[in-house]
């Protein structure tokens, strides 16, 4: 069986899924959205403040898995508009610059809630 990873310091599923499922060292992080996790709210239609704050809700859960941004292997990363994409990789790099994961990001015609970016990790022990 998986453990369920949940904390109060990312915003809570919106949907029938867990922020984070744990099994034999690799944890699984649901895509974060910029929603604050104090307020409820979403941050402002900007792609650098909700970058930072999807990958503020992602460091979140993965350090109530016991982990840290160190351990992500890979994450998957959706923006609405490609033409972000030079904004996305600035804060991203902040985030994990020389640690380097393996991903994928792509344009996708809707996001949930209608927010310029969405990112999951897969992270192992």
């Amino acid at each position: 069986m998986h453990q369920i990873i949940e904390t109060k310091l990312a915003p809570n599923a919106i949907g029938p899924y867990s922020q984070a499922t744990m099994k034999n060292g690799l944890l699984f992080v649901s895509g974060q959205i910029p929603i604050d996790p104090e307020t409820s709210l979403l941050i402002e239609n900007d792609v650098k403040k909700q970058t930072r704050q999807v990958l503020d809700n992602l460091r979140a859960i993965i350090i109530e898995a016991g982990m840290s941004l160190e351990n992500v292997m890979k994450c998957s990363c959706f923006l609405s508009d490609m033409e972000n994409f030079a904004a996305f990789n600035e804060i991203y790099s902040e985030y994990f610059g020389s640690l380097c994961p393996a991903r994928e990001c792509v344009e996708v015609a809707r996001l949930p809630k209608d927010v310029l970016v969405e990112v999951s990790a897969i992270c192992m022990e």
